[in-house]
Formats: structure tokens, sequence, C-alpha cells
């Protein structure tokens, strides 16, 4: 099974309208909500004044940031396990004294009808005493800057390795600095000095949208039993079951989650956003609540990824060996702290052996909503900085590009700037599959056009799963598993499953579990699910394995070492004319012990990072600017392509995404911190006419730490368009820029020199 392209499970009902998303769910009697959000970017609350919109009539319930129970917020009062500071996020759902973005939930509604809602939205009365905002996280970093956060202080951490975060003192002045850490390799001093080249530039990434489809929906219902269920678009239904527990001072028991299908999320539906508002507001009237907001809502307060400003300073040997590398990156976090500066400082360097090398991330706060993950979370910033200064370094010494960076992979065994040592990889393989390709080795002709390259890292996560194979009476496997599926997971976690069996995909049936269903199962993000799940499917293959060998064993009353297992079926070993298929199995599982049932709950260990390179020729018109992308050509290692098909999509979507918040992607605010661009009319996204065919090409450098030899694919892939296209902008133009986006106005002023 494993290598092939089955139909995915899921397709018939996704092709023909049967699939059930978040906003299809329709629980009988069930209210309409609506939220009330702050016009202002930064203001103090004076007062909120709902009688009115009670007094409406079909109005059932309103909830204010009042309602909430009280969380702490201080970081050592957390409760174990919490994957974000509690406190903050809770006031982050609905404010309380103060609004901290445009946007933010102040009040929120349920009505009998969406306009009713609307209706009363607008009698509620709320008095603001407005504050200066600051949207820029230089400006935010600065001693006399408006704090966004009351009470705010900075937490600080230095390794060489690993370590964990010091909290301030409580003499520590407030700050908009959240986190900042210090990461350390060799002697950085010694590593410039043994450069012939040193370069030193700075570079700017913008906020991006993930441009999911779907926007957040969600319908909680709060029981007479004192239970609470969410149906909830979500990558991650076991974080928004404990999350929302904790926010409202629940027990994780009291609250079951239902995923429905994902219609995109690309990091974005992780954790809880409006699933605690609409389950307060059911426990406030008794009535399910459904709430689905609007594309301006999830523009104006669901996050982008992360804007990004990197300093950086390396040197090189006139040989092209990398000596030193020194980098400063400043990530704002929103609202609330929490940027994915981590992602970018374990992944920048991670493709190459730095002797010596140092990384400082620093975590801002600022008048935004707070900023959520996006594919690869960090990494495609830190990845622009170094995949365009090692372009740099490479036109200085007249080297071809790809030669370079071969010169400087890192291999297994070389210790990275983190401190973590590098396991089994295929970076080089990658690198010679991309100079290999036509695609490279074609030439490019013509004026005002350029080819970029570079690579990228992405550290696959390795996390919880649970899988349940239950058998059924004609031999066919109901596999249930918890990881929600935003790629055709589902598909391949039953192609592994069988694999490891020896039965057809077809028999195998997937379906994903709420989370009373299922044991715990992590959040579907990280490059991680078919890992994870894949060693879990195998696990449960060994256990349903064992069982049939089992009966097989009472039938012929002999013992379980003289019964051999291959292809679904069972061997006599002492008399190989004796078989027993699956099916013959199942259907006497009653008669001969009961119901056959595999189970598996892993922590896998074995995980191994993933790398791509890609190529891309553009031209650039001068006179108005426009960026045309004419080929791009992705190369990645994908350990085992379990179904290539989907890796392959899975590469075309990373880099059509990484194109457009190269070439267009950005939000664009006010100075009083009103999003100017908030529709999909005016956020400039790449469709079908923007883009060329993607070409791909698999490299399968298989790892060892997993039995079908995978490695994540969904978001290495990711991590090298920002570059690449930089690169090719930059020898399309002759001079580089080193801020995105490169829309057609700013090309033009780069090539006035502006």
């Amino acid at each position: 099974m494993v290598g092939t392209r089955p139909i995915r499970h899921d397709g018939i009902d996704k092709v023909t309208g049967r699939a059930k998303y978040a906003n299809d769910v329709q629980v009988p009697g069930h209210l309409h909500a609506r939220i009330l959000r702050s016009p202002h970017a930064h203001a103090r609350i004076l007062s909120v004044d709902t009688s009115k919109a009670e007094a409406l009539p079909g109005v059932f319930a309103v909830v204010t940031g009042k309602d909430f129970p009280e969380v702490t917020a201080i970081l050592r009062e957390q409760t174990e396990g919490a994957m974000a500071n509690m406190g903050l996020l809770s006031r982050h759902l609905m404010a309380r004294d103060k609004a901290w973005f445009r946007g933010h939930a102040i009040a929120a509604v349920a009505a009998d009808s969406p306009y009713r809602a609307e209706e009363a939205l607008a009698l509620i009365d709320v008095r603001y005493e407005v504050l200066p905002p600051v949207l820029d996280a230089l400006e935010a970093m600065k001693p006399d800057s408006p704090i966004v956060i009351d009470g705010l202080m900075t937490n600080t951490s230095r390794t060489t390795r690993a370590g964990g975060i010091s909290a301030p003192g409580e003499d520590a002045p407030q700050s908009n600095i959240a986190t900042t850490f210090v990461m350390e390799l060799g002697d950085l001093a010694n590593g410039f000095e043994l450069a012939d080249i040193i370069l030193e530039r700075d570079y700017h990434t913008t906020a991006a949208h993930q441009g999911y489809l779907e926007p957040q929906s969600a319908t909680a219902f709060w029981s007479a039993d004192q239970h609470l269920t969410i149906w909830t678009s979500t990558q991650g239904p076991f974080a928004i079951r404990d999350n929302t527990a904790a926010v409202l001072k629940l027990s994780p028991g009291q609250v079951k989650v239902v995923p429905a299908e994902i219609g995109g999320g690309f990091g974005a539906k992780l954790n809880i956003t409006i699933e605690p508002v609409a389950a307060l507001l059911s426990m406030k009237c008794g009535r399910p609540v459904k709430l689905t907001v609007s594309r301006t809502e999830v523009f104006e307060a669901m996050g982008p990824a992360s804007p990004a400003y990197v300093h950086l300073k390396m040197g090189v040997t006139r040989e092209g060996r990398i000596t030193a590398a020194d980098a400063r990156m400043i990530f704002e976090a929103g609202a609330i702290p929490g940027s994915p500066v981590p992602g970018a400082a374990n992944c920048m360097f991670s493709p190459y052996a730095v002797p010596n090398g140092r990384i400082e991330g620093i975590d801002v706060v600022v008048n935004k909503p707070k900023t959520l993950s996006y594919r690869a979370p960090g990494a495609p910033s830190g990845a622009y900085a170094v995949e365009q200064m090692l372009d740099e370094f490479a036109e200085r010494l007249r080297m071809d590009p790809l030669q370079l960076r071969m010169l400087n992979a890192a291999h297994e065994g070389d210790r990275r700037i983190n401190g973590v040592a590098c396991g089994p990889m295929g970076f080089t393989e990658t690198l010679e599959a991309a100079a290999a390709t036509e695609h490279y080795r074609s030439p490019l002709e013509g004026p005002w056009r350029g080819r970029g390259v570079a690579g990228g890292f992405w550290g696959n996560a390795t996390v919880p799963a649970s899988v349940i194979a239950g058998l059924l009476p004609d031999g066919r496997v109901s596999y249930i598993e918890g990881s929600t599926d935003i790629g055709g997971t589902r598909t391949t976690a039953a192609m592994m499953f069988a694999e490891a069996v020896g039965m057809p995909v077809t028999d195998v049936r997937p379906t994903v579990a709420d989370t009373d269903s299922i044991g715990f199962t992590s959040n579907t993000g990280g490059s991680s699910v078919t890992f994870k799940q894949g060693w879990a499917a195998y696990e449960a293959a060994q256990d349903l394995k064992r069982q049939l060998i089992e009966r097989a064993a009472k039938t012929w009353e002999v013992a379980t070492d003289r019964v051999g297992f291959e292809g679904g079926v069972c061997t006599n070993l002492d008399d190989p004319s004796k078989t027993l298929t699956m099916r013959q199995i199942a259907a006497r599982m009653n008669a001969t012990g009961g119901p056959i049932i595999g189970h598996a709950t892993v922590v896998p260990r074995g995980v191994a990072g993933g790398f791509a390179v890609h190529i891309a020729d553009v031209e650039v018109d001068p006179g108005t600017g426009k960026v045309t992308v004419l080929r791009y050509t992705c190369v990645q290692d994908a350990g085992t392509a379990i179904h290539p098909s989907y890796v392959e999509g899975q590469m075309q979507g990373g880099a059509a995404q990484g194109i457009g918040w190269a070439l267009n992607e950005e939000y664009v605010y006010d100075a009083k911190g009103r999003m100017e661009n908030s529709s999909f009319l005016d956020y400039r996204m790449p469709t079908a006419l923007d883009l060329p065919p993607i070409e791909t090409h698999i490299v399968e450098v298989p790892n060892p730490g997993h039995p079908f030899g995978v490695r994540g694919v969904g978001e290495a892939t990711f991590v090298p368009p920002l570059a690449a296209m930089g690169n090719a902008v930059a020898h399309a133009i002759g001079t580089r820029m080193q801020a995105l986006p490169m829309s057609p106005r700013r090309v033009l002023e780069a090539l006035a020199g502006e």
C-alpha cells in the first residue's frame, strides 16, 4: 500500500457536498451568536451597558468579560501542561479592563436569529478612554512606548543547548518585550576572524494571512447534566477541550469536542478562538448556541503569521565555508505573548554546518490580534534572511548557489546552534536532486529575468497519538483515530495500517473521533500527523495481528508460535495446507473469544526533520513593477512518500502560499490600528492566473526512526519560497529587496533607488 495513490476515503463526501463542516452543524433549537468588537486598537473600557440588548425580544443571553471566570495570568501559577498562558488567553478571547486591538471582543449576544443578534449588538453601550496604540515591534520596544499589557515584564533565558525561562524580579519594569532568549555555539568572535568575507544585513517580513477559506465556526451546548459539547472546526480537538475547560474553570471530563471537517487551517485553528464564547452563552441560557464569524472578523481578530525583523551577520572563507553566524530576530506576538520566534531560531541555520553561532530571539507584544501559527511558524522568516545572504556570498565568490549550499550542508551528528545534534538527514540528496532537475540545468534567457534558489528545514514534532482498530464481521477494519484530517491524513494512516497488516486499504474504514471516543491525540500540526499516526497504526496493527494469531492457534489447537501471519492470512506452520483469512476469523469472532480490537497509544521517538529546495524563475516588468512567475520547482525529502499525490499536493500548496507572501500579501493598518484590507478583494492572494504549474520532485531518504521511513512534508515546503523569490527578483532587477512583499509599487521604488 505504501507508495501507491488510492482514492481518499473522504473523497466522495467532499466532492458531493455530503461532508459536514462546522457551519453545517444543526442542533435542534440552537441560537445564533454575534460578537461586539472594539473599534479602537488600544482603549481602556470604562463601562459596558448591556441592559437594552438584554431587554430586546428574541435575545436569550448576553455575556461580557465579567462573565468569564478569573484565571491567573501569572506564569508560575499556570496549570501543569498548559499550552499557553491561560489568563492572558482568556483576556484575549474577551476584553476585561482594556481593549488590546481593534476587533477585540467586548461582548457577545445569543438570539433567535442572526439578524436579531446583530440588532442587539447595536444596543450595547460601551464607553472607552482611547489610548495611543503601538503597531510595530520596533516601536513597541522603545522605553517610552505605550504599554500594551499592564504589568507585563520580560522573561529571559540564555542557553548553549537547552534551558528554561527565568521569571523577572518583582521590581522589574513594565515592558512590551515579553520574552528574550539567546542560543550560542562555539566561539563567535574567533569565527568572524577566520572569515574572508563578512556580510551584515537587515530583513523584514510582513504579517500574512493563512488563507483558509472556512471562517471559524463553533456550536456549543451546555446540557442539564453539567456537560459541555462543542462542535467546531479545529486542528486540535483535545486542545479545544482542555483549554476551554481551563478558561471556563471546568473539568476536562465535562467537555466533549466533536471535530468537523476543516475548510483549511494551516496552523490557525490549533487553539481556542471563539469556542469558549459560544460555550459561555450556552451556559447562561441553557440552549445550544452557534457562533460563526465573518471574513472581516477573521482578518481583524483571528491573527495572521507574525511579522519579523531579522538582523543577520555571517562570515565565510574564500572557499565558501561558513565560519560564523549571528542573528537577532524580533517577532511581533500580537496582543499577548507567544510569537513563533523559537521556530525561526531552531530552523534558520539548521540545514547548514555552522561551527560558531549566536541567535537572539525577542518576542514583542503590540496592539494587534495575537499572531497564530502558519505552516512552519517562524521558519520562513528566518530562512528569508539566511538564504538571501548565502545567495550574496555565492555571487561574490562566483560560485553556483547550490554548490555553496552543498559545501556547507549539515550531516548527521553535526551540532546545531540550539545544541541539538543533527539526526539522519537528506539535505545533501535534496540539493543534488535540485541541481539535476531539467529546470535548474536549463538556461534562463531574456532581460529582466532572474532565477533564485533557496533551501529550508522544519524539525518535525513527535507527540501523542491514539488509535483503535476493530475487526468487523466481514474482515474489514474500523480504524478510529484522534487526528483531525486536513491533508488526506486519514487515508495515509489507513494505508500504513493496511501495509502493516497486509490487507487492501479499501478494507480499512478510517474515522476521526470526538474527544470522548478516543485517547488523547495531539494537534494536527508540526508536520507530525503522518509520523505519529504511522507509529500508532503500526503498533495497533501488531496488536491486531497478535490477536488474530491467537484465534487461529485456538482454532487449530496449537501454540501461537506455530502460526505464521502474512498478507492478512494465518498459516499453520505444522500443516501449511491449513490457513485462515481475516474474513474467516472475523466470521467466528464471538465463537472463539469475542471481539478483536487492536489499539495503540504512542509518544513515538525517532523523529527526523525535513528539507526542501526550491527553484524560481521570474520576469519583472520595469514599467509596472509586476513580477510574473515563469517557472517554479519544489524538491523535497519526504523520507518515504506514503501517498505521493498528497506529498506533491503539500509541496505545491506550500509553494503557492509562499509565493503569495513574497509578492503581494500583507496586512495594511492605518495609524489608529484599523486594518484597511480586511477582505479577500483587497488582501491579494495568488490565484491560478498568477502561478505556473508547480513542478515537484520527491526525494526519499527514509527516516530510520520510523517503521515506514516517514518524515513530515507539510511545512518544510513553506520555508524556502520567500527567499527563493527574493533571490530571483534580485537577479532580475539587479538590486536586492530585503523587505516583503515585493509588490509592484515596492519593485518600482527599488528600481528607482528609493
